[in-house]
């Protein structure tokens, strides 16, 4: 049996919250639009990983969790008609047709007239704990999709980067007790955060590293270098180590990690966008709010690259209504 070939106008590989808002801005645009996503879920990351974490600089949201803001963001791209394609990952990208075609882990083939990459960080998997590891599952874990999991215990935290201290002031008023551990006394968390967290009575423990887990069938205990700290909730938020995957080898022109764009969101590749995380520049600042507008420059620009007698200008939503 010959694969499904789709026809759209506006491939979209990330189903994060940048890939998200380009559904939506491509379909008030009127295009078509297939939105691509390895995952089981949209919301990519945020979803994944966490959904009740609450984002702080999102503009005009002072507080919304993770699941809110992909919730909102779906009903959008809804709104639209986007079609979603999920669970598959994007495995080649060609231009055999003069359009960019991409194939999905599938065998599904989107012959599109522009692709736009939004594909975060890639393929993530955690930094494990040196210590501890089979305790996985039994009281050692890397994410936090559900705070309530942790409730009545004893939390050890450990890592210093945001991730860290925005779990530590989630569970404080869940947890028996929180103590975050770093082995620097210096923090890559924001400043503010690690204030929050000593006024709510967050014990820290710095300039070292946990050095054992113990427990028979759960969790009791860490040893830090010399001290022991009772536990039976450890969370190992020591970042990602990220992966580009099969894009790597489309020839789309790279970063280290990352990939190149112009001031359009256009990759050295035709009718190719890139935006969000995944992308690099001078002057690059990675917030979710600049992907959002990154995203709507790579949908407009696309727009009149499929029809140049189209405006770059896409109008204001409130004019439509």
């Amino acid at each position: 049996m010959p694969p499904t070939t789709i026809n759209t106008d506006l491939a979209i590989v990330g189903a994060g919250p940048t890939g998200l808002y380009g559904a939506f801005c491509a379909g008030f645009r009127g295009l078509r639009t297939v939105l691509v996503d390895a995952l089981p879920q949209l919301g990519g990351q945020i979803a994944a990983l966490y959904p009740q974490k609450v984002v702080r600089d999102v503009a005009g949201l002072p507080a919304v969790t993770g699941r809110e803001l992909v919730d909102g963001l779906t009903a959008q791209a809804d709104a639209f008609g986007t079609s979603y394609l999920l669970e598959r990952q994007a495995v080649g990208l060609a231009h055999e047709t003069g359009r960019p075609q991409l194939t999905l882990s599938d065998g599904t083939v989107i012959d599109a007239g522009a692709v736009i990459l939004t594909a975060g960080i890639g393929t993530f998997t955690p930094r494990t704990l040196p210590a501890g590891e089979e305790f996985l599952g039994r009281g050692l874990s890397y994410f936090v999709p559900d705070l309530s999991a942790h409730a009545d215990r004893d939390v050890v935290v450990v890592g210093g980067g945001d991730s860290a201290i925005d779990w530590a002031n989630a569970l404080v008023p869940l947890a028996r007790s929180v103590t975050v551990v770093h082995r620097r006394a210096r923090f890559r968390a924001h400043a503010a955060s690690i204030a929050e967290a000593e006024r709510a009575g967050v014990a820290f423990r710095v300039n070292c590293e946990v050095t054992e887990v113990l427990g028979d069938d759960w969790v009791s205990q860490v040893r830090l270098d010399d001290e022991l700290v009772k536990a039976d909730s450890v969370i190992a938020a020591l970042g990602f180590i990220s992966n580009l995957g099969p894009m790597a080898d489309w020839g789309i022109e790279l970063s280290g990690r990352t990939i190149v764009v112009d001031q359009r969101m256009r990759t050295n590749l035709t009718a190719v966008y890139a935006a969000g995380d995944v992308t690099e520049y001078a002057g690059k600042v990675r917030l979710m709010s600049v992907g959002f507008g990154e995203v709507a420059t790579a949908v407009n620009n696309a727009a009149v690259e499929l029809d140049p007698e189209a405006a770059l200008f896409p109008g204001h939503s409130t004019e439509t209504v």
